[in-house]
C-alpha cells in the first residue's frame, strides 16, 4: 500500500488479530447474524486487515455494514438459492445477503464442481459488497487450485473520454498456488485507484496523485489533489478514472477491464450490472480452476516456485532494492502484524468504542 494510505505511527493503535476478531463477530451477532456466518464475515475482514488491505478492513468497512443491516438494505438471513446449475456452473439469487457472507459459500460450491469437472464457475445476483475479492480467490488455493474473483459495483468510475460515472471500480482477484513461495495473488480495482482508499487519505491528512481522479466536467487532474468531502459527490477530484488516467497512458485499458468485470460479474448473473440498478446492488463472479485437470499440480507449484524466483531475482530498478511479485507484500504484512499487532486509526478505534457502547457490546480492543 502507498504511503499516504497507511496510518501514520502518530496516529495508529496496534490491535491483536485475537482482540479485533471477537469484536467484530460481536458486532455482526447483534445485526443478527448467526455465529457461523458472524465467524464467517470477522474472517474476511480481519484477514484483509492481516494482509495490509485496510480500505477493505474493519476500519472501512464495518461500519457501513452495520448501517446497511439497520437500514434494511442487507438481510441478515438471506435465503440464498441457486437459480440455475450445471455440472460446471451455478447462478446464484443472494437474496440481498451480504457478498463476504454469501460468495464464500459460492466459491465453496466452484470448489466442489471442480475437483468434478476440472472447473467450477459461479455468479451471484440480488447480493451485497463483497469485501476483499482476494479472500474468495484464496479459497481456492487452499484446495491446490487458481481462483479468480470479480464484482460489478455499482458507478463511481469514468469511462474514458467520459464525463459521467457509468461504471464500477470493479476489481478482479486471481490466486494462484506454488510450493515452498507464498501464493501469487493479484487483487485490484480497475480504477486507477480504489473508492475506499479515498477514504484512508481523507483519514490520514494526505493528497491524491495525478491521474487519480478528474474534475466535475470529466477533466483528468494532472496534479495532486485534495480527496472529495464526504456529501460532495460530483465535486472536483470525487470522480474516479480507470487504471491509466487518461488515453495517451493506456485508461482505455483499464476502462475495457472493467467493461469486462460488468459483463462476467454483473449482466452473465441476471441480475443486471453496475448502474443498473444502482447502489446497493452488487453481483458477483467466482471461478476455481482445478489445477490437476490440466497438468501435475506439483509440478505446476514447482514451476510457480520457479517463475516467482525468475521474478524476485531480476534486477530492481534504481531507488529500489529489490523486486516483488503480488501477493508478497501481503504475505509479509501478515508475518508483520501476527508480531506486532494490526495499526488502527485512533477515529476507527474511537468509533469501535462508540459502537460497542450502542451495543451492549464490552470494548477489549485495547
Amino acid at each position: 500500500m502507498l504511503e499516504q494510505f497507511k496510518v501514520q505511527p502518530e496516529d495508529e493503535v496496534r490491535v491483536t488479530e485475537e482482540n479485533l476478531r471477537k469484536t467484530v463477530e460481536a458486532v455482526f451477532s447483534k445485526m443478527g447474524l448467526d455465529d457461523s456466518d458472524s465467524a464467517l464475515g470477522a474472517d474476511v475482514l480481519v484477514k484483509a486487515d492481516m494482509r495490509g488491505v485496510d480500505t477493505h478492513g474493519v476500519s472501512n468497512m464495518l461500519r457501513s455494514y452495520v448501517t446497511g443491516y439497520g437500514n434494511g438494505e442487507l438481510n441478515s438471513h438471506p435465503n440464498w438459492t441457486i437459480t440455475r446449475e450445471t455440472p460446471a456452473t451455478a447462478n446464484i439469487d443472494g437474496d440481498r445477503g451480504l457478498g463476504i457472507i454469501v460468495t464464500p459459500k459460492a466459491m465453496d460450491i466452484a470448489i466442489e464442481k471442480a475437483k468434478n469437472v476440472g472447473m467450477g464457475v459461479v455468479t451471484i445476483h440480488n447480493s451485497r459488497h463483497l469485501g476483499m475479492a482476494s479472500y474468495h480467490a484464496l479459497k481456492a488455493v487452499e484446495n491446490d487450485m487458481i481462483g479468480m474473483c470479480m464484482t460489478s459495483c455499482p458507478p463511481g468510475v469514468l469511462p474514458t473520454f467520459g464525463a459521467e460515472p457509468v461504471l464500477g471500480t470493479n476489481p478482479i482477484a486471481i490466486a494462484a498456488p506454488a510450493d515452498k513461495e507464498a501464493p501469487f495473488v493479484f487483487d485490484a480495482a480497475m480504477s486507477a485507484v480504489a473508492g475506499n482508499k479515498l477514504g484512508l487519505a481523507r483519514r490520514n491528512g494526505t493528497q491524491l496523485l495525478a491521474g487519480w481522479v478528474a474534475d466535475h466536467d470529466g477533466s483528468p487532474i494532472m496534479e495532486e489533489v485534495d480527496p472529495p468531502t464526504p456529501g460532495y459527490e460530483g465535486s472536483a477530484s470525487s470522480y474516479l478514472l480507470p487504471v491509466g488516467g487518461t488515453r495517451e497512458l493506456g485508461s482505455h485499458k483499464g476502462y475495457g477491464m472493467m467493461c469486462l468485470v460488468d459483463i462476467l460479474g454483473g449482466i452473465l448473473t441476471g441480475g443486471g450490472y453496475g448502474m443498473s440498478p444502482g447502489r446497493p446492488n452488487f453481483g458477483h463472479y467466482v471461478a476455481a480452476y482445478n489445477i490437476e485437470a490440466f497438468m501435475d499440480t506439483k509440478e505446476f507449484k514447482r514451476t510457480m516456485d520457479e517463475w516467482i524466483n525468475m521474478l524476485n531475482s531480476s534486477k530492481p530498478a534504481p531507488g529500489h532494492d529489490r523486486v516483488m511479485y503480488p501477493g508478497q507484500p501481503e504475505h509479509e504484512a501478515v508475518i508483520e502484524r501476527t508480531e506486532k499487532g494490526i495499526p488502527l486509526h485512533y477515529e476507527v478505534i474511537d468509533w469501535f468504542k462508540d459502537i460497542c457502547g450502542e451495543l451492549s457490546i464490552p470494548f477489549s480492543l485495547v
